[in-house]
Formats: C-alpha cells, structure tokens, sequence
C-alpha cells in the first residue's frame, strides 16, 4: 500500500520526499510533501477562470503537456480552488500536432529559453535562426511560432513545420522577458495584406466561403451560380480552400489567382489524373 500510495502521488505530479522521519525507529520509511510546493502567487482568481483552465487543460490530451496540465490542476484543486464548469459550455477540445517542435517551442516559451533552429525558408533554402519565443498560435491548419529574431532584430513568424530537425533550447531560463503588450493577433494580421477576390459559388455549396462574403448575388442567366466579392490574407491557405471545393467554386478575380488555380488543378492531372 506504502508504493502504491507513492505511486498515486507521483502520477498526480506531487513532488514527495522518501526517507526515515522517525528518531527512535530508523528503519520505519516514511513520505514528506512539503507545503512550498503548493505555495501560489495567484491573486483573485474565480470558478469560471479555474473552469476555462480546465478546457484547456483537456485540449492537451494525449499531447506531450498533457501530465503537466493536469498535475497544475490537481494542485489548485488540492489547495481548495474550484471550478464552475456550468459557467461555461461543455466542451471536449483536443489538441492534435504531429509536430514534435510544438511541445518543445512551448516549454522555451515558459521557461523563456532562447530558441535555435534551422529553418526552410520562402526560397527553400535552410537558414539558421535564434530566436527568443513570445508565442505559439494554430493558422489554418499549421503552427506558428512568434519570436524575437536575434540576427534580425525584429519580430518574425516561422511555421513549426518549416523547421528541419529538433529545436534546441540554449541560454539559461529567464534570459528575456516577453513583452507585455504583446498582441499575437496584430502581429499575424500584419505579416500578409489584405487581399480580395471575386467568385462564383454553385447554389447551395461552399457555404464557408458564404459566411466570409458580404453580399452575394445571383447571375443575371439565372444558371443557379451566385458571385460574391471575399477578403483573405493567407494566399496559400486560401488556394487550398478553393481547391477543396473543386467544381464548386470557380475564380474570377484576379487574373494572377485564376492562372494559379488553373496551373494546380493541371498539376493535380498530371500526377493523379
């Protein structure tokens, strides 16, 4: 019972001291947990922060943060802070990445360790980066990482899966500090302009593209296709967006958007045909 008790407490991500605590019976083992490891500079936090913890805490199931996160929650719990989950909706989000740079990139984030790596980049050519991480986000699709580049002194985006080999920690923890007004949307929306283009959209289909478009009409032939003008700014996720739908979508504007559809639907021939 004695290593079971050891074991439970462990997998609960509970740091125990083993030994002989007893002066007159040296051979009677026992087990310390000490209080500072439950000591929290947490200020006012509510059930309904504690809940939202929660999801995101089950977001990481089987990920490689998955036992971190549950061990943070076991602590609060164990200090009697709860959750209100009826606060919130009841969700069962899960986090799904391939990427074996993702679990990496955040521990640096957290530990706010240098990050170096070498990266493919829009040539196609390897480059050695170092970066300070600030934050990862998920872009249609793909990881990204927002960081300080060393080398260019300047704030950049790298796609996690454009990193060729492992991402390796360098420094010491605390070597920088993220900034505070760090706003991880602003720094996406800025990286790529404001693009539109003009569609035809087959009655009835694409209705993802439909929720994105401002006013759609019908054709003046009446041969039950519908044009509406979209905005984008991710090209590439936008071309394969379009290419989901197939025949379904058809490009009008611009000229250069429509021969790039063209080529990758001859491409797509060619190859699988």
């Amino acid at each position: 019972m004695f290593e079971r008790d050891k074991d439970d407490l462990r997998n609960l991500g509970i740091n125990i001291e083993v030994g002989t605590f007893d002066p007159l019976f040296e051979d009677e083992a026992g087990y310390r947990i000490k209080p500072e490891n439950y000591q929290f500079q947490l200020g006012q936090i509510s059930a309904q922060e504690i809940a939202l913890l929660s999801v995101a805490a089950q977001a990481w199931r089987g990920a490689a943060l998955s036992s971190s996160a549950l061990s943070a929650l076991n602590k609060l719990h164990a200090i009697g802070i709860e959750s209100d989950t009826e606060l919130i909706p009841d969700l069962a989000p899960s986090i799904v990445s391939q990427n074996t740079n993702l679990p990496i990139v955040i521990s640096a984030i957290t530990s706010q360790l240098v990050l170096s790596f070498s990266y493919t980049n829009e040539e196609m050519a390897a480059e050695n980066r170092v970066v300070e991480p600030y934050a990862v986000a998920s872009r249609y699709g793909h990881w990204y990482l927002l960081g300080n580049d060393l080398d260019r002194k300047a704030q950049r985006i790298f796609r996690l899966d454009r990193i060729a080999g492992a991402a390796k920690t360098q420094g010491r923890s605390g070597s920088y500090s993220i900034p505070a007004d760090l706003d991880v949307e602003a720094a996406f929306s800025s990286q790529q302009p404001l693009s539109s283009a003009i569609l035809l959209l087959r009655d009835g289909r694409a209705l993802n593209l439909r929720t994105r478009i401002k006013e759609i009409s019908d054709t003046a032939d009446g041969s039950g296709w519908q044009k509406g003008e979209i905005t984008f700014r991710d090209r590439e996720r936008f071309l394969e967006e379009i290419l989901w739908y197939g025949g379904d979508v058809v490009v009008i504007e611009p000229a250069d958007l429509r021969q790039q559809i063209v080529e990758l639907l001859r491409e797509g021939v060619r190859k699988y045909g």
